[in-house]
């Protein structure tokens, strides 16, 4: 039987005194694959199977039994593991459809066997009218150290060289759902071509979302709630907590279908959300959802301990209810955090962080007083790289003993460490400037030198030691004075390189014990400050954490290379605190443990990842710290600020971009100059960056050097190369949500004083969906870095 339409539905409304009909089940269909299995991918002892091609393998007792739901999408996982091929290596396989299918979305369970962070593919997209699309695809790999990729299915280890070894870093199998572009019906799928790469792409899984197809013209939109999930997120209302609950509903038309009348949501929808305890305090609102397109919207409700199911109800402007989904679990919202990963892996980035969108990062120590590296290394790591070789075949142990001799160790820096030009006020006025709305310091390196008052878990600290001031109070004093409106987190580095105390957990490039002199073997030299403690984690680490969260309330942990910790205690303590205080927190994949966010470095992915991420980088093409020996011209100017920061947003992540400060506390102009041009444009193009969200459509392929951002009123096409009289938007495939009476602008230095900008420009749009905007010369040549184009729809008014 066919669902009803919402047409259908709202005359049935008014013939039923109000009664609603349910909206139709978002639906999936398992893509058989067990033909192509090619490898055994888990093991019961480690005995058998080769996951990685190293006699490596995913312990069995761990994975869940298929067939497997996740998040509403059915998969043909095994029933049991360990016996026998339980998936394909993409290598260009063609896996057809039983019948050519309009599709909406694809679900695909997979792992990469590589240890890189993430790596690249694509898939071919085979359609009926013998057209082809490239679906790109950006993926994360089963384990990844000092990161956390953290994945849909963990196990708490995985066997090596067929079970005679564990390895305990977490491993991991990942889903992922991709939109895919219904202008056609889709026949099959070619497989990206990984079997000889370093990393190759396993697929356990495969499902997908059919369209749903009318016999004729649709009479409206076929809406679905694609999922409901009650968040750890919540908003001050009256007195009240207000919980967020995520709806994501999804219009399963085909693209095809997108010039049809009545086929989209064209004005106010609100989507309410009811059930036993569960209250709609402020409800969700959306003003356009076009076929083959999905949106999520934040509703506000008050929980009062609910229990069951709810029901998500849609709102047409009217106010008349056009559809109603019911059965989504009833999640109280958490208030009391224990150290249990079950309970801490439900936490999530606040509200706040996922609307910031840009960061400034600080990279300010010892360190800053060589200011120096070779090329592509980081000249933060200056007390490494100068013990590691101790050869002249070291430019860093060259340099060393060229400009200050063999008798100079790496502590005599810490005299000429004096902040003497230091002013917190100037560098918050900068961040600020820069449009920036959060920043995170660092708080100690792996040098061990704290930059706050590390007590009596060592004194190696810039309290304790020259030049005895506490630099993270001071920023996070002048910010909760002057910059409220400026979010404050903190790194902090887990290990230590050298210190003796860490040497019982020593591992890699941080190994604990004192680091033989550069010059004299012979010799060791000093950790100034080290106090007598018993365990570096105990003592040392866990406290410094602890202070950082409670006594200096950080609002972003930010730790780095991860190791052996006590997180999961930290997080509850950490999270129990900010409930407490009124505080929403976020803490990263590199503290060792229930990540909230990834943050890959020095790289943006080249797809939307629906799990949060952060990328971060220097304003040095290769460091965080101030290298003396980088040209100012290669450092990262407004447009490379912009264009990053677009492209990282339009692909659901934040953008922290880092500054190294000078021994005397001084943020050069080359960067602070190049951070001002960046908040020039944010100051006039901003609404297309903070707040936004992703486009469903498109957030797999961007459209060449064009990309898109969505708010519930707000479309946003920014455009990386300058138009030049008109500007042509192919989005591939994808339906463009625009429609007659929206209006299009580009925002730009005088967008609310000439007449031409507030009546919009000229627009047009092809059969094919491709849109055309005619640009005037003159508001083109206003604008730097990248133009941005915000459609306002005709029915947000």
């Amino acid at each position: 039987m066919k669902p009803l339409s919402i047409a259908t539905l709202c005359g049935a409304l008014l013939s039923q005194l109000g009664a609603a009909n349910s909206l139709v089940t978002f639906p999936s269909t398992e893509i058989p694959l067990t033909d192509f299995f090619d490898n055994q991918a888990a093991s019961l002892d480690g005995s058998t199977g080769n996951f990685d091609k190293n006699g490596s393998t995913f312990a069995a007792q761990y994975l869940p039994q298929g067939p497997w739901d996740y998040n509403g999408i059915t998969y043909s996982l095994p029933s049991t593991w360990g016996q026998g091929d339980d998936n394909a290596i993409a290598q260009g396989q063609v896996v057809k459809l039983l019948n050519a299918t309009y599709v909406h979305e694809l679900h695909i369970v997979y792992s990469g066997d590589g240890t890189d962070n993430e790596f690249n593919g694509t898939f071919y997209l085979n359609y009926e009218d013998n057209s082809v699309k490239e679906l790109q695809f950006t993926g994360k790999n089963w384990w990844k150290w000092p990161i956390l990729n953290w994945g849909d299915i963990r196990t708490p280890f995985h066997y090596e060289l067929y079970g005679a070894q564990k390895n305990w870093n977490s491993s991991q199998i990942f889903q992922l759902s991709l939109s895919i572009p219904s202008r056609a019906a889709l026949q099959s799928i070619t497989l990206p071509e990984t079997a000889n790469t370093a990393n190759r792409l396993h697929i356990f899984a495969l499902s997908m979302t059919p369209s749903v197809v009318p016999s004729g013209q649709p009479s409206g939109p076929e809406l679905s709630v694609r999922s409901t999930q009650f968040s750890t997120r919540w908003e001050d209302v009256g007195s009240q907590r207000a919980q967020a609950v995520v709806v994501t509903l999804a219009n399963l038309l085909p693209g095809s279908l997108a010039t049809s009348v009545n086929a989209s949501i064209d004005s106010k929808y609100q989507i309410e959300v009811t059930g036993p305890g569960v209250t709609t305090v402020a409800p969700g609102v959306l003003y356009r959802l076009m076929p083959a397109d999905q949106a999520r919207v934040d509703v506000l409700v008050l929980n009062n301990n609910g229990t069951g199911n709810a029901t998500v109800q849609i709102k047409d402007s009217a106010g008349n209810i056009v559809g109603t989904s019911d059965g989504w679990p009833i999640i109280p919202l958490q208030e009391n955090w224990t150290p249990d990963p079950n309970v801490l892996t439900t936490h999530e980035t606040p509200t706040w962080w996922n609307q910031a969108k840009y960061g400034i990062f600080i990279h300010w120590g010892i360190y800053s007083v060589p200011a120096w590296g070779p090329p592509q290394e980081y000249a933060e790591w200056y007390d490494w790289y100068l013990h590691n070789p101790p050869n002249s075949s070291n430019p860093t142990w060259e340099h060393h003993l060229n400009t200050y001799g063999p008798d100079v160790v790496y502590d005599d820096f810490i005299a000429n460490f004096t902040a003497s030009k230091w002013d917190p006020s100037a560098w918050l006025d900068l961040f600020d400037e820069a449009g920036a709305k959060y920043f995170v310091i660092v708080t100690k390196h792996h040098d061990g030198y704290g930059m706050f008052d590390t007590g009596n878990t060592t004194h190696r600290s810039s309290v304790y030691l020259p030049p005895k001031r506490d630099f993270v109070k001071e920023l996070m004093d002048t910010a909760k004075a002057e910059k409220p409106n400026l979010h404050r987190g903190t790194y902090f580095s887990m290990p230590e390189w050298f210190n003796p105390d860490f040497a019982k957990y020593g591992f890699g490039q941080w190994p604990g014990g004192l680091a033989h002199n550069a010059f004299n073997a012979s010799e060791v030299e000093p950790y100034t400050g080290i106090l007598n403690i018993s365990d570096f984690i105990e003592d040392l680490q866990y406290p410094q954490m602890l202070s950082l969260a409670l006594d200096y309330e950080t609002e972003i942990m930010w730790c780095d290379i991860g190791g052996p910790n006590k997180t999961l205690d930290f997080a509850a303590q950490f999270y129990n605190n900010a409930m407490q205080t009124g505080r929403q927190v976020t803490m990263n994949d590199r503290c060792g443990a229930v990540p909230d966010f990834d943050t890959p470095e020095y790289a943006t992915f080249g797809s939307l990842q629906t799990r949060r991420w952060e990328t971060n980088e220097g304003m040095d093409p290769f460091s965080y710290g101030l290298n003396t020996a980088t040209n100012a011209s290669e450092y990262k100017n407004g447009t490379t600020i912009i264009q990053t920061l677009v492209d990282v947003v339009s692909k659901n992540g934040n953008y922290l971009l880092d500054v190294g400060p000078t021994a005397e506390g001084e943020i050069i102009a080359p960067m602070a100059n190049n951070l001002l041009d960046a908040g020039k444009w944010l100051k006039y193009a901003g609404d297309c960056v903070y707040a936004t969200d992703y486009w469903y459509q498109a957030s797999q392929s961007p459209s060449g050097s064009v990309r898109f951002l969505t708010t519930p009123t707000t479309f946003c096409i920014v455009a990386f190369n300058q138009p030049n009289g008109t500007l042509v938007v192919d989005a591939g495939g994808a339906v463009l949500p625009v429609s007659k009476g929206d209006t299009i602008v580009l925002l730009g230095p005088d967008t609310n004083s000439t007449s031409t900008t507030q009546e919009g420009l000229e627009w047009s749009m092809d059969s094919t969906g491709v849109l055309t905007i005619t640009v005037p010369e003159e508001q083109v040549a206003l604008v730097d870095y990248a133009w941005a184009f915000q459609v306002t729809y005709g029915g947000s008014d």
